[in-house]
Formats: structure tokens, sequence, C-alpha cells
């Protein structure tokens, strides 16, 4: 860790998993199951690519006492993902385009199954610890980053 003087703080160095998901799997489940055995505790999602048979997003707009979950059945080209991941789960966004090029994106669900492949890159922080926790705002377990004691 470096400091910079300005109060920001440089972290220069990170761990990765990466891995390959088959036709079959389910994205977000195997992303959050590789986090409790890898014992992740503080990760971002720095690349996924494959195609989805089915995807399955929460819409903007979405509170947690009336949310909008729609499903859709594929194939689609999964053209962006991005995210936090943690023991506790993940948050992460996606975006996957359809045959005709058409773009759907939103809040990453339970029930992506893989059709055809998926790559996914997982950088890892030690100098953080990231939890889920419930937010009274929002409704919805939301983000607490702890600077961890030894850094």
């Amino acid at each position: 860790m470096t400091n910079r003087g300005n109060g920001f703080r440089m972290f220069l160095l990170m761990k990765q998993i990466s891995f390959r998901l088959k036709p079959g799997q389910l994205l977000k489940e195997t992303i959050e199951n590789l986090a409790r055995e890898k014992q992740i505790g503080a990760g971002v999602l720095l690349s996924v690519v494959g195609g989805l048979g089915k995807t399955v997003l929460r819409m903007v707009g979405s509170d947690s006492n009336n949310q909008t979950v729609k499903t859709w059945d594929g194939p689609f080209e999964i053209v962006a993902g991005t995210g936090t991941i943690c023991i506790d789960g993940c948050h992460i966004h996606i975006s996957v385009s359809d045959k005709d090029g058409n773009v759907i994106g939103g809040h990453l669900k339970d029930g992506c199954v893989v059709k055809y492949t998926a790559e996914v890159i997982i950088g890892i922080f030690d100098e953080v610890t990231f939890a889920r926790k419930p937010d009274s705002e929002t409704g919805f377990d939301e983000l607490i980053v702890s600077e961890n004691a030894a850094n």
C-alpha cells in the first residue's frame, strides 16, 4: 500500500482466479460457490465472456419489496459484466446480446445457464474485506468495505 498524501491510497498487488464454465453450468451460483470455497474476502469481476442459454436479470427500478425479474431464453452472447464478489455473495451486472445484436442488461440473478462456455476472471484484494449487510434505505444487502488490520 502506498499513501499518496492526498487522502487516497494505492494498493499495488492483486491476485486472480480464472476459470471456464461449460454448457449447463450456472453462472452466478458458480461464482458465489467459488467465493465461499476459496474464502474470497474482497473480489471484483474483471472479465466475463461467453454465452448463455437462459438469462435471468433483475431490472432497474426494483426495490426489495417489488422486484422486476425477467427471464429470457437464448442463445445470448455476454458482452459485458462487472461487480463485487465476497463470501457473503456477489453484486454483478451483465449485458447480453441476442442474435440480432439487441442488448439487454441488469442485475445478475440465479438461474443463468451457460450455453457454450463462460470464461470468468476474478481479481482478489488482500488489503480489504467486503461484506454485504442489510441497508434500511435500499432494502437490499449493500457493500461494506473494511481495511484489513495488517495493512
